[in-house]
């Protein structure tokens, strides 16, 4: 007899989840996005670690990237999407507040690099969106997490100009949920 074989499964639901998020629509079918997956607890250490250290450095009102880091310590596998921005569409929309010229040249480095064409962050968007609705489909719990991201860039897990992660929980109760409030 299996004992919580349900744990065994879920780097396949994992990649399952990936693929919707692959899938999903972009404009113009260009496709910039990347996809990771942790599930090595090591990695998942060493990205809370790296969470915990910019709390630490970005001072008290990030006291949030401590508590997300222990999710990630308590999640089966995370999730990784990074938008790699390297080339405009050519729209000339002027969403980004920049001319489909301009806006590379504009590029400067942060927590994530900017700007970025408004259509490759609709793409981003419909994209995580796609694998947390496969998620919920699944019975894999999750939450998107900005504090993932900013932790992944750092340590470039993935390359990219945004990154966000999507930590996974397949436990009796959902750790996303009851989170206690970062007091200000």
């Amino acid at each position: 007899m299996k004992v919580n074989p349900e744990k065994e499964v879920v780097e396949t639901l994992a990649k399952l989840i990936l693929v919707a998020a692959r899938t999903a629509p972009k404009a113009k079918g260009v496709d910039d996005l990347q996809f990771g997956l942790i599930t090595e607890q090591e990695e998942k250490e060493a990205l809370a670690k790296e969470m915990e250290k910019v709390a630490e450095e970005k001072g008290e009102k990030f006291a949030f990237f401590k508590r997300d880091a222990d999710n990630v310590r308590n999640s089966e596998a995370v999730i990784l999407i990074a938008l790699e921005f390297k080339k405009t569409l050519g729209l000339n929309c002027g969403a980004c507040g920049f001319s489909c010229n301009d806006v590379l040249s504009q590029k400067k480095e942060g927590d994530f690099n900017g700007p970025i064409c408004a259509m490759k962050l609709l793409d981003m968007g419909i994209a995580i969106g796609s694998a947390v609705a496969k998620a919920k489909d699944l019975c894999v719990d999750n939450r998107i997490m900005y504090t993932v991201g900013v932790a992944a860039k750092r340590l470039k897990l993935l390359p990219g100009d945004i990154v966000i992660g999507i930590p996974l929980s397949v436990k009796g109760k959902n750790i996303f949920f009851d989170r206690k409030p970062i007091k200000k």
